[in-house]
């Protein structure tokens, strides 16, 4: 599968933006933001976030070239009373990546494996072990962090949308 970028044909794959919450006024402003990425206007359902009272969730599947999922997270980041994750599925040639933002914690990235799971480079796993081998850190700390922990914990209750929270098809990787 290819994607046409004005006039270079680049490996496409494929992506979801998870918003997992927004206030009313922002869910356009993100809808414009992601635009401005894909090129196209998404369709985009907001429902409300249970978690939240007020605010609104959404997904958007994508379809798109590689390193686009950088490019929506990069769009968004930074934005105070928006909660979103970005994933973009690996593909033959490259390593799949997620996105994860907070406006307490900013945004974490990780690389995800063919199978889902979180690839941790060899010099991040380096430099923990050093941390911890002086002490600066413990290894449960260290290891937290390069997971994701805090992100995690501070999302998961977004996560669970509810009743009539829209199914996701997973597409077998290539």
């Amino acid at each position: 599968m290819s994607i046409a970028v004005g006039s270079a044909v680049r490996p496409a794959t494929r992506g979801v933006l998870f918003v997992h919450s927004a206030p009313s006024a922002l869910c356009p402003h993100v809808e414009w933001a992601v635009t401005g990425v894909l090129g196209d206007a998404p369709d985009v359902a907001w429902r409300p976030q249970p978690a939240e009272p007020g605010a609104y969730r959404a997904e958007v599947s994508w379809q798109a070239g590689i390193g686009t999922g950088a490019s929506i997270a990069s769009a968004l980041r930074g934005w105070d009373m928006l909660r979103f994750e970005v994933t973009e599925e690996p593909t033959a040639s490259t390593e799949g990546a997620r996105y994860s933002y907070t406006p307490d914690l900013g945004i974490f990235h990780s690389v995800v494996g063919v199978h889902g799971d979180l690839m941790i480079p060899e010099d991040r796993i380096r430099a923990i072990r050093a941390k911890a081998a002086t002490g600066e850190i413990t290894m449960d700390e260290a290891l937290d962090g390069l997971l994701g922990a805090r992100w995690d914990a501070e999302l998961e209750p977004f996560r669970h949308a509810g009743d009539g929270a829209p199914v996701r098809w997973l597409h077998q990787v290539v």
